[in-house]
């Protein structure tokens, strides 16, 4: 990884412009390095993949968690249907469009999100070396320090939990079945919201 550049094309500066506009310090960070990870990633693997599509999918990955896309669903389906709408009406093909709606709707699913085109699982593995470390040690200690020094992390451990509690306790319906769920029972004083168990023994069929 010779530099920390991140793609100047005009569609990427706008997704830049706009993830800039609505984020808050730490998050808008946190997606920058979450595409520098996953660019050094990429290349000690030796993938191949498109730079510009990469880098959309990492940058725009947490509009969900923004106000202004914050919506009835879970964090990663909003953020995925504004980064589609947002890149579709400034000209990206919509086969690409797909691509970055997967990347972003996918970025929080272990197992999956890893088995998928380059581009949707290098947006996993930029934000999971970024927010838990994961694969962090595959990456130079120089790099590492670089990333951070150019784009701090300002607290963004407490500061990203407090934002995705703030979106549990708001719209409890949609954290079933997911990992959300688990941090509302850590972080929510009485939270509660269906399990599996909890579904099937209330299943209209008699076994």
């Amino acid at each position: 990884m010779k530099d920390l550049s991140i793609p100047d094309s005009a569609l990427a500066k706008k997704a830049t412009q706009l993830v800039a506009e609505v984020s808050p310090k730490f998050l808008y960070n946190h997606c920058i390095r979450t595409y520098l990870f996953a660019e050094a990633i990429a290349q000690r693997d030796g993938l191949k993949y498109d730079r510009e599509l990469l880098y959309l999918g990492a940058v725009m990955h947490d509009l969900g968690l923004t106000e202004r896309f914050d919506s009835n669903q879970r964090f990663e389906v909003d953020g995925a249907d504004a980064a589609r709408t947002f890149l579709v009406e400034h000209g990206l093909s919509t086969e690409k469009a797909e691509m970055i709606w997967d990347a972003i709707a996918l970025h929080t699913s272990i197992g999956i999100a890893s088995r998928k085109q380059p581009e949707i699982a290098l947006v996993h593995l930029g934000a999971g070396a970024d927010v838990f470390g994961l694969r962090l040690p595959e990456i130079s200690s120089e790099i590492v320090e670089q990333v951070i020094d150019a784009y701090p992390r300002l607290n963004v451990n407490k500061s990203l939990t407090d934002l995705l509690v703030s979106q549990v306790k708001r719209k409890p319906e949609v954290v079933a079945f997911t990992w959300l769920a688990d941090l509302g029972k850590c972080h929510i004083h009485g939270f509660n919201c269906p399990s599996f168990d909890d579904m099937i023994s209330h299943s209209p069929f008699s076994e």
